[in-house]
């Protein structure tokens, strides 16, 4: 799923997809229902290039295409359900420049280039204090923050792209910290969904592809172009315990 500054109550029906952009551009739409007891931070480890600009990454408000991933399973046969549950206010010190805020649709979103930036956001949608040293492979990384309300809801799709590190495959950030705890296995329930450009191979051995186009199933206007649609889709299902990892899907040579 995702990682949360604070503890949640419940986080279910994940659906995260991606596409490669032009160049070292990948795009991420991710989806999920969540009951948070207070206002918290959603934060997204992506693999950027080394050295990016504060505005490298470029949000995209779908607002108003809150059923993109319910129209994106339409374009499979045999949907199986793959869903299952588990289970101090601050301000940035004048001296440090707060990172830029976007408004997009419902959420507020920043984007941190790196660990040592966080300092900049407000505490409450910072992660726990030893949350990284936990994790040593994300020390080159960039994180998307969106800032969540409290209550029992779907958040309609987050999207965004970003410059990659490494060109040669598209990452899907699935590693879980939900309690501020980093624990070697977690509870999934997501749905992997991938778009191919044209003429790009990928490794996409033990997943589903969608019937025909993407224009068939999809209101590709209303996507405003994180998707293609000439272009099939295909999808994977995540659910049960498993290794706490990212999920990566490798271009063939």
């Amino acid at each position: 799923m995702c990682c949360f500054s604070l503890s949640v109550r419940s986080v279910h029906a994940t659906n995260i997809f991606v596409r490669a952009g032009l160049g070292d551009r990948q795009t991420i739409v991710y989806s999920m229902s969540l009951d948070a007891e207070q206002e918290l931070a959603m934060v997204l480890p992506i693999p950027v290039k080394a050295g990016v600009p504060e505005n490298d990454v470029e949000f995209v408000d779908l607002k108003e295409y809150p059923e993109f991933f319910k129209d994106l399973t339409k374009g499979f046969v045999d949907i199986p359900d793959t869903r299952a549950s588990f289970k101090d206010d601050g301000q940035v010190p004048l001296s440090v420049k707060a990172l830029q805020v976007h408004d997009v649709g419902d959420f507020q979103a920043s984007f941190v280039p790196k660990v040592n930036d966080f300092a900049r956001l407000d505490k409450r949608f910072q992660m726990p204090a030893g949350t990284w040293e936990k994790l040593p492979q994300y020390k080159a990384y960039g994180f998307a923050v969106f800032k969540l309300k409290p209550g029992v809801k779907t958040v309609h799709p987050m999207a965004f792209s970003f410059s990659r590190a490494d060109a040669s495959k598209l990452f899907f950030p699935t590693v879980h910290i939900h309690d501020g705890e980093v624990h070697k296995k977690a509870e999934f329930d997501h749905v992997l969904y991938v778009q191919p450009r044209t003429n790009q191979q990928l490794d996409l051995v033990g997943w589903q592809e969608s019937e025909s186009p993407a224009l068939n199933f999809m209101k590709t206007k209303k996507a405003k172009g994180v998707i293609a649609a000439n272009e099939h889709c295909y999808r994977k299902g995540l659910k049960g315990l498993l290794a706490n990892a990212d999920t990566w899907v490798k271009g063939l040579s």
